[in-house]
């Protein structure tokens, strides 16, 4: 059978069988309406948000046999689907996502579909954990000794590394032997993809050939290349859910309630004390938990903020322009950062040695391979497979230093893939049409350490309404000015012996709103950026953890929400800045210390 799927008035475009099956899989059994059997309406702790922070919290939390803990996450079930490692593209169709998209912007996105970015985060239990490309990437020491010098006594590197470690399951045997950097007792397995590819290693062999060294991008510093550590086990992603939560769901003090949105935190106005939430869950009114020790936040740098604001935590002005009563003014949904990058530097080449996407799709054979011997390029994860991190200027501290990602294929390979980016079909006819059918693969310059900065707001005190994202992405001129650098070291990697050996050559065609400018010029590559702006879905900051004289401090260094007692957030917001690795791996460190100093506060261990 053949699916159109309209693209536009005059063209559409054919949808495999492979795809339709995978989408209609994952919505029937993500669209289950379950709740967890609640056996009592009070606990001692209830977490909010069942992805990354949520899972391990639920975790070590119910580790204290007297203590009741209640999870609640506002999707549902993760299922075997969502697993498959090369298809997280395909699961933003689907209700896993909540399908987020950015406010209009006059310094990015233009070429996103009404000049939205579209922002994809988990709604399921693992959250963000399902949809991601499972790139295992800690940072480095200066991140993290930068969070302790803004005041955050307790969260430089020589602090926070022990907590990556207990979550740590290494199984790359040449990392796995150091004991200093790596584990292997934790319940997070990381490992090198089954399946590489040629250009993978061809990759890889560029940076060498440029002078850098292979290295281990998870110890203090990560210059060099490398193949990506991710979490895959047994060829299957191996995310928040089922690292954490899935092998404990039996625990009689562990309750956990699906398909239900918290609401609203609720807070004593006299006391100042949170003392549980307020949730939907299908029931025609809404239903009350209580927490006698504290509720935690772990809904996520979107959520988490606007749960706060709606619940009266939040700037003074903004939260009585949309009518929520205001119980602690606080700088709530500032300091809003994300890694971003340009989506269309492509290469071509002259053999087939990456992937094709436009065939994998109609893979049935690739499919059997998986599901039969867990093998084959089902298995690499989303289509990326390797890494370098370069210094691109002054280097102080990392502020210069970008990552070159390789991207195996190009989105416009396949036009499920260039639609889950969002991206305006116009743009796509106009000028990638020819790569629909081509060898051709991307490499991603990611700015990793962004000077500007955004904000969530809210758009009424509707809770089930999405909160306004304004991302401001280059609002300050000099992220521009080094993914730029970062597209130089990009093309200088293509043109070494290991990737000329497979024809690898720049990608000429320009999108029209950039046919002006001299091709490769500054110029030319500043307007593909604005136009072809790309999320790498790491968005962080918008609950600041700072000390007592930050201004702009949402929570303290206990993660402890200044004004308001028993109320905690853990997740990707309180971070002050974004580490200059991917978020999954902090968040997780994060929610480890967390659920040290709730122990520690509770129990004095």
């Amino acid at each position: 059978m053949i699916y159109l799927f309209q693209v536009s008035p005059f063209r559409a475009v054919r949808i495999s069988p492979l795809f339709t099956v995978t989408v209609l899989l994952v919505h029937l059994q993500t669209n289950t309406h379950v709740h967890g059997l609640l056996k009592a309406a009070e606990y001692d702790f209830i977490i909010v948000g069942g992805g990354a922070a949520g899972c391990v919290l639920a975790k070590r939390l119910s580790e204290i046999p007297d203590w009741n803990v209640l999870l609640i996450e506002a999707g549902g079930e993760e299922n075997f689907i969502q697993d498959i490692p090369l298809i997280p593209f395909v699961l933003e169709y689907t209700p896993a996502d909540w399908k987020y998209r950015t406010e209009r912007s006059n310094s990015s996105c233009f070429g996103s579909k009404f000049g939205l970015c579209h922002w994809p985060r988990g709604r399921v239990l693992g959250g963000t954990t399902v949809l991601n490309y499972m790139i295992y990437s800690r940072g480095i020491r200066a991140d993290y000794d930068g969070w302790e010098a803004l005041g955050n006594t307790g969260w430089g590197y020589d602090d926070i590394l022990p907590y990556f470690l207990k979550s740590e399951q290494m199984t790359i045997p040449s990392l796995a032997n150091d004991t200093k950097y790596h584990s292997t007792k934790g319940e997070l397995v990381i490992t090198y993809p089954i399946h590489r590819t040629k250009l993978a290693e061809a990759f890889v062999n560029a940076g060498l050939q440029r002078g850098y060294n292979y290295v281990d991008y998870n110890v203090d510093s990560e210059i060099g290349y490398s193949y990506l550590q991710t979490t895959i086990k047994d060829a299957r992603r191996w995310s928040a859910y089922r690292a954490f939560l899935e092998p404990v769901r039996n625990r009689k003090n562990l309750h956990v309630a699906t398909h239900s949105l918290v609401t609203k935190v609720l807070i004593d106005e006299k006391t100042r004390v949170a003392y549980g939430v307020e949730y939907k869950n299908g029931e025609s009114q809404p239903v009350q938990a209580r927490a006698r020790k504290e509720v935690i936040l772990s809904a996520g740098t979107i959520n988490s903020p606007q749960l706060l604001m709606l619940s009266g935590i939040g700037p003074r002005d903004h939260l009585q322009d949309v009518g929520v009563k205001v119980i602690q003014d606080s700088k709530v949904g500032y300091n809003l950062q994300d890694h971003v990058t340009l989506g269309n530097l492509y290469f071509t080449l002259n053999q087939s040695v990456g992937l094709r996407l436009d065939r994998i799709v109609d893979d049935l054979v690739g499919a059997a391979e998986y599901f039969l011997k867990r093998d084959g390029i089902f298995t690499i994860p989303g289509g990326t497979e390797a890494l370098g991190f370069e210094n691109v200027g002054d280097f102080v501290n990392g502020e210069e230093e970008v990552e070159l990602l390789l991207l195996g294929s190009t989105v416009p390979n396949s036009y499920i893939s260039w639609h889950s980016w969002g991206a305006r079909t116009d743009i796509l006819f106009e000028s990638y049409l020819p790569l629909h059918n081509k060898d051709a693969f991307t490499i991603l310059p990611i700015l990793l350490r962004p000077h500007s900065r955004g904000r969530i707001l809210l758009k009424n005190k509707n809770p089930c309404t999405h909160p306004l994202i304004d991302a401001n992405y280059f609002s300050d001129r000099r992220d521009i000015e080094i993914i730029i650098k970062g597209i130089r070291r990009a093309t200088e990697l293509t043109k070494t012996d290991a990737l000329q050996k497979y024809g690898a050559e720049l990608y000429r065609k320009t999108i029209l709103p950039c046919k002006d400018h001299e091709f490769d010029s500054d110029a030319f590559w500043e307007c593909n950026i604005r136009y072809m702006t790309f999320t790498i879905f790491h968005p962080v900051g918008t609950c600041k953890m700072g000390n007592d004289s930050d201004p702009d401090a949402v929570v303290d260094r206990a993660l402890r929400v200044r004004g308001v007692k028993q109320l905690r957030v853990s997740d990707a917001s309180i971070m002050p800045t974004v580490p200059s690795g991917h978020t999954m791996a902090p968040v997780y460190m994060i929610a480890e210390k967390t659920a040290d100093l709730i122990k520690t506060d509770w129990l004095g261990r």
